[in-house]
């Protein structure tokens, strides 16, 4: 934590979530865990969630970038953590709701400075940022085909404005991977930089705004989250719902131990086998059919 005054709405926040008042009302947010490439902890989705209401709530907040530290934006969740429970996956489905929430319905500006790879939840916080400027040789990718789960906590919202259905259909359906220079040439993100330059373009940025109205830049923002953005709620709820789910799945289980084996995953759906975890210990435990 830095420069925060013991008071300050942001000083509960912890190590892994860095808060840094900048000059003219912008707020630097940083997400911490470097030799992880910023991959979060279960705590840190509440606190990456919650942290939005804050800035919101903020009087002496006009503007925030979120970046990560060292070389890496946010590579997801950390798969070195317990495997999680099916209630588990519903709170962290709950958490991602909320901040999503809270993204399309808060008025003050956010800007994403992808630093290094953006993957998964990581690739999520940078797109719904309103602005984002990414590294030239940076690493974006959905990911969550790959993992064995539906591409569900940002995807079916706001790919499709961005890039498409047939651009979103093959990444998503791939886990294709794109350099930042790529997603700018499609249009998935706003800017690219050298990646020495990317968190002081994006604080240029957040600095200009925080000069401009306020109010104009404000309402600007809502009136186009209005609609566009809001009126794919529906389709995230159910990709968000479905995503949850696939928490329990033999599939999502088998990724994640071939994560940890170094090896690539042999999905359990790809031979035929499809039942989820809840349902195969259920019947080897001899109970009655559901």
């Amino acid at each position: 934590m830095t420069n925060l005054a013991p008071d300050d709405i942001f000083s509960k926040y912890p190590e892994e979530v860095l808060v840094e008042r900048r000059p003219d009302g912008v707020l630097l947010i940083t997400i911490n865990r470097p030799e992880h490439l910023n991959a979060l902890t279960m705590p840190m989705f509440e606190w990456m969630s919650r942290i939005w209401e804050d800035v919101e709530r903020d009087p002496q907040t006009k503007v925030a970038v979120v970046t990560g530290a060292g070389r890496g934006f946010c590579t997801g969740m950390d798969v070195r953590q317990p495997d999680p429970t099916l209630d588990e996956a519903i709170a962290l489905g709950e958490t991602e709701r909320r901040r999503i929430m809270t993204l399309l319905n808060m008025d003050k500006p956010v800007i994403s400075a992808i630093n290094g790879p953006a993957v998964g939840w990581g690739l999520s916080m940078a797109l719904l940022a309103d602005i984002s400027v990414a590294a030239e040789d940076a690493t974006l990718a959905d990911g969550h085909t790959g993992v064995g789960v539906v591409a569900g906590d940002h995807s079916s919202l706001i790919w499709p404005l961005l890039v498409g259905m047939a651009k979103t259909k093959y990444y998503q359906l791939t886990s294709g991977k794109m350099s930042g220079r790529e997603a700018e040439r499609i249009g998935l993100v706003s800017l690219v930089e050298p990646r020495d330059r990317v968190l002081d373009r994006a604080l240029e940025i957040a600095a200009d705004l925080a000069q401009g109205s306020q109010q104009a830049i404000r309402w600007t923002k809502r009136s186009l989250n209005a609609g566009w953005l809001t009126n794919a709620l529906p389709q995230h709820e159910m990709s968000a719902a479905l995503e949850t789910l696939g928490f329990a799945s033999a599939d999502y289980l088998e990724a994640r131990q071939a994560f940890r084996e170094r090896r690539r995953p042999e999905f359990p759906s790809a031979r035929g086998e499809g039942h989820s975890v809840l349902v195969d210990e259920h019947d080897r435990a001899g109970g009655p059919a559901r």
